[in-house]
């Protein structure tokens, strides 16, 4: 027979009991701690949605996650709160009162002291010597080129996901291939001159705001969308004179007389007139109680080139006319410029027109770009439409392999569109538009000046809002640019006037000056004439 355990078994036995209990509850809040929730109500991991780079059609980075860390501090074992809020705040740029009001009224043991911290910031942090303090890690979204094209990428919020631009319409792209890459239709190289550009032009003439985007015709592909003022993504806040809107996509404009580019192409598709046609031009032009006036002095009668070209009102008005509100009206909802313009950016705008009454003074003033207000983008589409042989354009802004032709159904036959684009050439050298006709590079299009409506709805005095439409070669149209300026100031070098001829239309010409070599549209040499040799 054994002998029973001595006292001194019996407490061994007991110990070793104890050590297994007490390993087993740490084993089990270990298992518990990081895969199920924590037992104190801590705070729970944030996910962040891991996404694409974003990248321009050339494969230059435009947008991409960067490891970042969220700092938590556990309040509770802080020796002094407000010391601890005065070092991390200085630490981390958070605000001390905020940090010392959630210390003290923290209702969880953790409190979020800032995200997505620069390893500068942590390394500053840990220096404190603070017991209690947590990083987690997460990725903020880094974008290369700043405020160059701060609208049309948008931004995306500290839980990674997209708030505007392409990073809220390509939202689900970017989330299904973490890690890869997403290619836009933005060209990097053109993006750059465009803003750099409208940069110097709304300096120059003091505009309050400016804008300009590059199409491809065949496409649709947006090469470049820029509207200022901006904003710098990578700052996560707006500073004074800062604007996130992007006002070629999302606001709608009265854009005078670029608009009687759609006055000329449906003329032609009705067939009311012929290019050769000579009008007269009265010098007074009524319309009931109305009365249509002009610009600047024009000459009593006029071919219809030459209407287009000095942008006569009185002689558009007649041409609208021929056609009639009703045909109007159909003809612009088939260029897609009376409905909002679907595309991969989330931002979109509503078009205004005449809803209840669509008569004889509204036919007149639609045709030359009052009494409707369109967005630039869907203006930009719908010239497209006119000049890459009538077929209907869908921008888009993911690029399209090889250049894919995009164009879809016929809105116009394909003989107004060549007379369109002859008469567009025209504008660029003998009209208005001469300040943005580029050697070698045939040039076309059309100025633009508007008078800039008021809050009581009368027009506000001096006030103007300044366009130019224009495409490039004219003899083959690969592309088109928008340039537009709101409410741009008159200089010296413009002899006083702030007028779509002397403030957009050089513009353009620059731009297209600059961008033409780079996407390869071949430069034609003007032909040069020799001087009569006398006769002996």
């Amino acid at each position: 027979m054994s002998d029973a355990p001595t006292i001194f078994q019996r407490r061994i036995l007991i110990g070793a009991g104890l050590c297994v209990v007490a390993f087993a509850l740490v084993g089990l809040r270990l298992v518990h701690v990081t895969l199920l929730s924590t037992w104190d109500n801590g705070r729970a991991a944030t996910a962040i949605a891991a996404r694409a780079d974003l990248t321009d059609r050339n494969g230059e980075l435009l947008a991409r996650d960067l490891p970042v860390k969220d700092l938590y501090a556990r309040p509770a074992v802080f020796w002094d709160k407000a010391e601890a809020a005065r070092g991390l705040s200085e630490a981390t740029g958070a605000s001390e009162a905020r940090l010392l009001r959630a210390f003290n009224t923290a209702k969880s043991p953790y409190v979020l002291v800032s995200r997505q911290i620069t390893p500068d910031a942590e390394a500053r942090a840990m220096a404190l010597g603070l017991p209690g303090l947590e990083f987690e890690r997460g990725a903020k979204r880094y974008y290369p080129d700043g405020r160059t094209t701060a609208q049309v990428l948008g931004v995306t919020d500290p839980d990674g996901g997209g708030v505007s631009g392409l990073e809220l319409g390509l939202q689900d792209e970017l989330r299904k291939v973490p890690g890869g890459k997403v290619a836009t239709s933005i060209d990097m190289r053109v993006q750059f001159i465009v803003a750099d550009e409208m940069a110097k032009s709304r300096e120059k003439f003091r505009a309050v705001a400016a804008g300009a985007v590059v199409m491809d015709v065949t496409s649709g592909e947006v090469l470049a969308m820029v509207s200022l003022p901006d904003f710098d993504p990578n700052l996560r806040r707006l500073n004074r004179g800062d604007s996130q809107r992007n006002i070629m996509a999302q606001d709608v404009y009265e854009l005078g007389s670029i608009f009687k580019i759609f006055t000329f192409a449906m003329g032609l598709e009705d067939r009311t007139f012929r290019p050769d046609d000579v009008l007269t031009i009265p010098r007074g032009y009524k319309i009931g109680k109305h009365e249509i006036g002009e610009a600047h002095v024009m000459p009593g009668s006029m071919s219809a080139w030459d209407i287009l070209a000095q942008s006569s009102n009185i002689g558009t008005s007649q041409i609208a006319l021929r056609s009639g509100g009703q045909r109007q009206s159909q003809f612009l909802r088939s260029l897609g410029l009376l409905t909002p313009l679907v595309t991969e950016l989330p931002e979109k705008a509503y078009p205004l027109y005449p809803k209840r009454q669509w008569g004889a003074i509204e036919t007149v003033t639609v045709g030359y770009g009052h009494g409707i207000s369109v967005s630039p983008l869907s203006f930009t589409a719908a010239l497209a439409t006119v000049v890459n042989g009538g077929r209907r354009i869908i921008p888009t802004f993911e690029r399209q392999e090889n250049g894919a032709d995009r164009r879809g159904e016929q809105v116009i036959r394909e003989e107004t569109s060549i007379k369109m684009r002859e008469m567009l050439r025209y504008v660029a050298t003998n009209g208005t538009g001469h300040n943005a006709d580029t050697p070698g590079y045939a040039v076309g299009g059309k100025t633009g000046t508007a008078e800039v409506p008021g809050p009581n709805g009368r027009y506000i005095k001096n006030a103007l809002r300044s366009s130019f439409a224009a495409v490039f070669p004219m003899h083959a149209p690969r592309y088109a640019v928008l340039v537009l300026m709101d409410q741009p100031k008159a200089t010296k070098d413009t002899f006083g006037f702030a007028t779509a001829g002397h403030t957009a239309a050089p513009q353009a010409g620059r731009i297209i000056q600059r961008i033409a070599p780079l996407l390869g549209v071949p430069n034609i040499p003007v032909p040069t004439k020799l001087a009569a040799v006398p006769a002996p």
